[in-house]
């Protein structure tokens, strides 16, 4: 992949924080043409630099009051183990997030629920039903101090 230019970042720090804006208005803030802005948008979504363009929900507005941060152990560690976990929690759309770790855990979710009772029906209908699941530490979420979605381009 061919490195930034300086218009480029500034193209994906935009879009980052609007991403419903068109291409004349981006080209406008950058300081390019339109057809010199399209080429480099184009670009970077041919390149991988832009993956999709999304809207971002708040997840109170629809209900989802409760958020829960869930450290998962598995009872073995082979590879099969590993990835036969992470191909079962994909199906759920609860859980918004998923990271391997290296560590005392194997996993860290990132989970929402209307509130904690629906979370609880989860915890033990779903997610502590799964193959190969030892231990889930959760913790809930107060409050919200800091949530983006934008990488610090520079």
């Amino acid at each position: 992949m061919a490195p930034l230019d300086p218009f480029e970042k500034k193209i994906l720090a935009l879009l980052q924080e609007d991403g419903s804006l068109s291409t004349s208005a981006i080209a406008e803030k950058v300081g390019l043409s339109a057809s010199p802005c399209w080429r480099r948008i184009d670009r970077l979504e041919r390149d991988g630099f832009i993956k999709r363009r999304v809207a971002l929900v708040e997840r109170k507005s629809v209900g989802l009051n409760a958020q829960v941060f869930a450290q998962v152990k598995l009872n073995a560690h082979g590879r099969a183990n590993l990835d036969e976990f992470a191909e079962a929690i994909r199906a759920f759309p609860e859980v918004l997030e998923c990271h391997v770790l290296m560590g005392p855990v194997d996993f860290l979710l990132r989970i929402v629920a209307p509130d904690i009772e629906a979370y609880e029906r989860f915890f033990f209908d779903s997610l502590s039903q799964l193959p190969g699941v030892q231990e889930v530490n959760s913790t809930i979420a107060l409050s919200e101090i800091k949530s983006t979605t934008a990488l610090p381009i520079r």
